[in-house]
């Protein structure tokens, strides 16, 4: 290694600093904050709007490639889908947000296999996403095991 990367500095910044609304959701849900019922759903809506925005991604991805196949496209708009289905229980009064957030969790701490999957990625951009992908999906499980100590 050369020490040399695609990546801006901003770019890694900017990224990291996106786990900060999750962190700041687990704290207010931690100290019993008045808000930790909002803080769960606000966690929720965070990770399934990142979670539909690596679908766009994918999506840029496989349209800047040139040559992607019908299955790219597919993978691309399966995030967002996923998300409103997994949002479906609240608007049915069903057990909500635990389990949808713990599916969610997994869904992004697993993510960068779709994107090593594509091959679309370089490796810089790949590094960050695992390194991003198990902090969110990693905070995202943990708000979904703290909700029923909230609801």
């Amino acid at each position: 290694m050369d020490g040399q990367t695609s990546l801006s500095p901003a770019a890694r910044a900017l990224g990291y600093a996106g786990l900060l609304p999750q962190i700041i959701c687990i704290a207010l849900i931690l100290t019993g904050h008045e808000w930790r019922y909002s803080a769960l759903a606000g966690g929720f809506a965070y990770a399934a709007a990142i979670f539909s925005f690596l679908g766009g991604v994918w999506w840029g991805q496989a349209l800047g490639h040139g040559r992607a196949g019908t299955g790219a496209y597919v993978l691309a708009v399966l995030p967002s889908l996923i998300a409103v289905a997994l949002f479906l229980p609240w608007t049915f009064g069903w057990d909500w947000p635990g389990p949808a957030m713990l599916y969610l969790g997994a869904l992004i701490l697993l993510s960068p296999l779709v994107d090593r999957a594509l091959g679309f990625a370089d490796a810089d951009f790949l590094r960050l996403r695992w390194h991003l992908s198990l902090g969110l999906g990693g905070l995202t499980i943990g708000l979904g095991l703290l909700a029923p100590q909230v609801l």
